[in-house]
């Protein structure tokens, strides 16, 4: 279940490793790709296609069974999956083992205009959506002679300060700038860039110094950032924050972390405190008496996995791209063991560390402890995730987009019509 990292990269050696008589594979997601969601925040800012961010399933799981669909119910203790197809009735669908990796969702509050007025950053259309609506504001500003709704289509308010909140504000940021270029009425001082973050610190994961390091180049681009602040309310587009101010915006973004998927509410699946569903470090479902439920496995966002190489006893493998892939090979080849009478192995990976891009030749890293900032820090988080995309097809086509961003200004062009296709025609149609 889930044609994520965990879900392809399972697939993918699950198929590779048991032939054809052996076992069947099928893996069902409504989408027909992979996304790669690291090289989101690039893609939306033109510097990779976004069709070359995505991995389509059935060009990469040729020996397995691919079901465009979702999967509404797991009845495990009947060994059954309730699946209902894009188009048609639902079916269920009987497995001797079950995969859940569904994923995670956008982690939302019940915050006035939220609902309405704000976008996430998970997916790719959510990516190609705010680089069309950031690039249309732009338009709107130079366009217009009131200077409140100039100030209102130039504000941009990012709310959450982890790895999608700064490297989707960065590199949007930095698209603008360029693309300021083709607007002489647009100065650059005119833009205002927020930055909402609830705790003390942003990018936690790259260390204190590092996250100071973002916050100090951050300011130097003129961005405005409010952290120990929450977004209380955005109706009609007002942003109020904890701290008393308020602001009209166009553009607000939501990127305050994640949650599992409420697909997980309908399973028969034990779950900790926080809806993830619990397991052992060997990536099997446990009961909380510490009994295995036999058959079903999960890993990823949506799985609690012990981390075997933290110094506490009770922490977790991150929710991360780094821990999702190796899990899926350990979760396949403990699946293999199993089916042939071996004893399955504990997942344990020592995390290597993070990286993260701040724009155009900007980024901050710590990897096995070594601190890297600006451009060095950049290509070693270009490296490190090209080498991580699935398929050589996506690799060669992610360093050809790169290639010729070296001697071609990257695209600074709306398609806002992709959104409503049909708006234009319909216009022209007489009603009968």
């Amino acid at each position: 279940m889930g044609g994520g990292h965990v879900g392809l990269y399972a697939a993918l050696r699950l198929s590779r490793r048991l032939g054809p008589r052996q076992a069947e594979v099928t893996v069902v997601d409504p989408q027909p790709h992979m996304t790669y969601q690291p090289f989101l925040p690039e893609a939306a800012a033109g510097n990779i296609s976004p069709r070359h961010t995505v991995v389509p399933l059935r060009r990469e799981l040729k020996r397995c069974h691919v079901l465009a669909g979702e999967v509404t119910r797991i009845e495990h203790a009947r060994k059954v999956a309730t699946v209902e197809p894009v188009i048609g009735p639902a079916r269920e669908i009987e497995y001797d083992h079950i995969v859940v990796a569904p994923g995670s969702v956008s982690r939302t509050l019940p915050i006035p205009g939220l609902r309405e007025h704000a976008i996430g950053f998970k997916t790719i259309g959510e990516a190609i959506y705010l680089r069309n609506h950031v690039l249309e504001r732009l338009d709107v500003a130079a366009t217009t002679d009131d200077a409140a709704t100039r100030r209102r289509a130039l504000t941009f308010v990012f709310v959450g300060g982890g790895y999608a909140g700064i490297e989707a504000l960065a590199e949007m940021e930095d698209m603008a700038r360029d693309a300021l270029r083709y607007y002489p009425e647009l100065s650059a001082d005119q833009m205002r860039w927020v930055l909402v973050e609830a705790t003390q610190r942003i990018l936690p994961e790259v260390g204190r110094d590092m996250g100071a390091y973002t916050v100090q180049q951050l300011l130097r681009r003129g961005i405005d950032i409010r952290l120990e602040t929450r977004l209380e309310s955005c109706v009609d587009g007002v942003v109020r924050l904890s701290d008393g101010d308020e602001f009209p915006a166009d553009t607000i973004v939501w990127t305050a972390g994640v949650k599992p998927h409420p697909m997980l509410d309908n399973t028969d699946l034990p779950r900790d405190e926080r809806g993830r569903i619990t397991c052992l470090a060997t990536l099997q479902v446990v009961r909380p008496d510490g009994s295995v439920v036999e058959g079903a496995w999960s890993a990823g966002d949506c799985a609690a996995v012990p981390d075997l190489t933290a110094a506490e006893p009770a922490a977790l493998c991150s929710p991360s791209a780094q821990h999702a892939v190796r899990q899926a090979r350990r979760l396949a080849d403990n699946i293999v063991a199993v089916l042939r009478g071996r004893a399955p192995r504990p997942y344990r990976h020592r995390h290597v560390g993070s990286v993260a891009g701040l724009g155009l030749h900007k980024g901050v890293a710590q990897v096995y402890g070594v601190k890297l900032k600006g451009l060095p820090a950049w290509f070693m988080h270009r490296t490190y995730h090209m080498s991580r995309i699935p398929s050589l097809n996506r690799k060669v086509r992610v360093v050809v987009d790169w290639t010729l961003a070296l001697f071609l200004r990257r695209e600074v062009v709306s398609l806002g019509q992709l959104h409503q296709p049909r708006e234009s025609f319909t216009e022209v149609t007489p009603k009968v």
